[in-house]
């Protein structure tokens, strides 16, 4: 079991013992201090935006990195499990698809599971987040994950009281097992200021690219902010622990959001790069058939 949080005001970054992703500082934003003049130290300690191409070319070398590591676990049959958790808003999606975008859907699998069934609201509660747990050569990537119990149902009166606590007490012991099979857990809070969760809730709301974003529950729960914020401290109470800390990364800035967690995860997956035999394009003769003069339906070209 974590050691017992401290009550903190709404907003506050993370509760006192749970692990921070990136350095603690003054300001926001801060980049890992290992890597302050690549990633712009300077302008992280000032709290200012990751311009888009200091970002691509950071973005570009882990994608390499995750890559390696990709190989590693196929290779050795890591088992890799990474929760993503965190308010509406908070950048979870973005995040995620900065891990993945560069990385085979077949390693790589993002699970973001719908509103349970009424048949699945008759199941054990764990029961339903069994079967997507990953196997030998797997990264399984939680868009929200079994947490739901501690946050959303607790704070919108989806669970009672009591299925709330008894999941508090029961999860350390669930995530030890996982552990104890030799699951590789991480699990990611990503902290936004009600400000900026402000700004990009209301930015989802006339934006065509973003309005699926933008749920009827987001709407109900944007006015339960301190009642989150309660949530999530007890959370991290119970459920911060040696076997499976919580690490807790600053999301104000959705660029280095993204670079500082890949960049941790990275750290606490153990690999190393496989070496791969150079690769020759062999010479191909073409025109040994003709191809049939064929009435396709080709696209429309309009751009």
């Amino acid at each position: 079991m974590g050691k017992k949080k401290d009550e903190k005001k709404a907003g506050t970054a993370k509760s006192a013992d749970v692990k921070a992703v990136a350095e603690a500082k003054p300001k926001q934003g801060a980049a890992d201090p290992a890597k302050a003049k690549d990633a712009g130290g300077d302008a992280a300690a000032a709290g200012e935006k990751l311009s888009s191409k200091q970002y691509e070319k950071e973005l570009k070398k882990l994608h390499v990195e995750l890559v390696k590591m990709q190989e590693w676990v196929k290779e050795k049959g890591l088992k890799v499990c990474i929760v993503f958790e965190g308010r509406d808003g908070a950048g979870k999606g973005g995040t995620i698809k900065a891990i993945t975008e560069r990385v085979s859907p077949r390693v790589f699998r993002v699970i973001a599971l719908p509103a349970p069934s009424d048949r699945e609201k008759t199941q054990m509660y764990a029961q339903r987040y069994l079967p997507h747990l990953p196997a030998a050569g797997e990264v399984v990537i939680w868009d929200r994950s079994w947490y739901n119990r501690a946050g959303v149902e607790r704070v919108m009166g989806f669970c009672t009281e009591e299925e709330a606590q008894g999941f508090l007490k029961m999860v350390p012991q669930f995530e030890q097992l996982m552990v104890k099979s030799g699951i590789i857990l991480l699990k990611y809070w990503l902290e936004v200021s009600p400000e900026e969760q402000t700004r990009r809730l209301a930015s989802r709301i006339d934006d065509g690219r973003k309005t699926w974003k933008l749920s009827p529950m987001d709407v109900k729960s944007y006015d339960r902010w301190d009642d989150y914020t309660k949530a999530r401290d007890e959370m991290f109470a119970a459920t911060d622990t040696p076997w499976a800390p919580w690490y807790v990364a600053r999301s104000e800035d959705k660029k280095r959001v993204r670079l500082n967690v890949i960049s941790h995860l990275l750290k606490h997956v153990p690999y190393k790069a496989i070496p791969a035999e150079k690769v020759k394009l062999p010479k191909r003769k073409i025109g040994r058939y003709k191809a049939v003069d064929y009435p396709f339906k080709y696209v429309p070209e309009k751009f």
